[in-house]
């Protein structure tokens, strides 16, 4: 570990009593009165906070609030989100699910947990699950089918891992745990991006031909974000074919 990242953990550390209370202080001013779609929508957005503390969504507002109502629609449940974050999503999958959020992330969330345990609003029977561990490894689904004990979630949002191999692994990994008539949503599906490693596209691709999917994209965006949508059938999510080298067809040789 170098000294740069030694030294930013420590400040965070140092912080944390203080980034605390003012997150605690944030979300009361939060919860103080009823909030609508919308009003989530702009506090995933805008929640603020420092260190560890800090609550944001890295998305285009737009476009998660189309996703949002997409998931709304349905009256979900349980909620499963692949990659917490800062948790900007998860306040908002927190608000929609009656009665469990189930969002994991590669790093530890311990610090996050007594804050982000309290997402839902006043009054909701929802439960909030935090799950630290890498999502590709056995254990770790094990963990979430142990969670979900026999329930199948209503919406699955796959935001973590953004390689091709990584997003394919959470998909053919995860699916199975999404009921019939859900929802299965994956960030940063547009092929350009600002980062080599976000190839979300490439899966999507395929699946845009073996699936009912809905894209939500900003007209006049053309470099990151971009949401995709699989409407789950009633024979399930569908399991990807043999590879036939979808990266080939825009000029990338496939790694996947």
């Amino acid at each position: 570990m170098n000294f740069f990242v030694s030294f930013k953990q420590l400040s965070r550390r140092l912080r944390q009593p203080l980034n605390a209370r003012y997150a605690a202080r944030r979300l009361r001013e939060y919860h103080s009165e009823p909030r609508s779609l919308e009003d989530v929508v702009h506090w995933a957005m805008h929640f603020g906070g420092g260190g560890y503390m800090r609550i944001k969504t890295m998305q285009i507002p737009s476009e998660i609030l189309r996703l949002a109502r997409a998931v709304a629609a349905i009256k979900p449940r349980i909620i499963l989100e692949i990659g917490t974050a800062s948790g900007g999503t998860a306040l908002i999958w927190a608000y929609l699910a009656k009665e469990r959020l189930i969002t994991c992330d590669l790093i530890d969330m311990a610090y996050q947990e007594p804050l982000f345990t309290r997402f839902p609003p006043p009054g909701s029977a929802c439960r909030v699950d935090l799950l630290s561990g890498n999502s590709h490894d056995p254990g770790f689904k094990a963990r979430v089918k142990n969670i979900l004990n026999g329930d199948l979630v209503d919406f699955l949002f796959i935001d973590g891992d953004h390689t091709e191999a990584g997003v394919t692994a959470d998909y053919e990994d995860y699916r199975e745990f999404v009921r019939p008539g859900g929802l299965i949503a994956f960030h940063d599906i547009l092929q350009n991006q600002p980062l080599p490693t976000n190839q979300v596209f490439y899966l999507w691709q395929r699946l845009k031909k073996i699936a009912v999917v809905e894209e939500f994209v900003t007209p006049d965006n053309h470099c990151g974000f971009g949401i995709g949508l699989v409407h789950v059938s009633e024979e399930g999510a569908p399991q990807l074919g043999p590879k036939k080298q979808a990266r080939q067809e825009y000029g990338v040789e496939s790694k996947a």
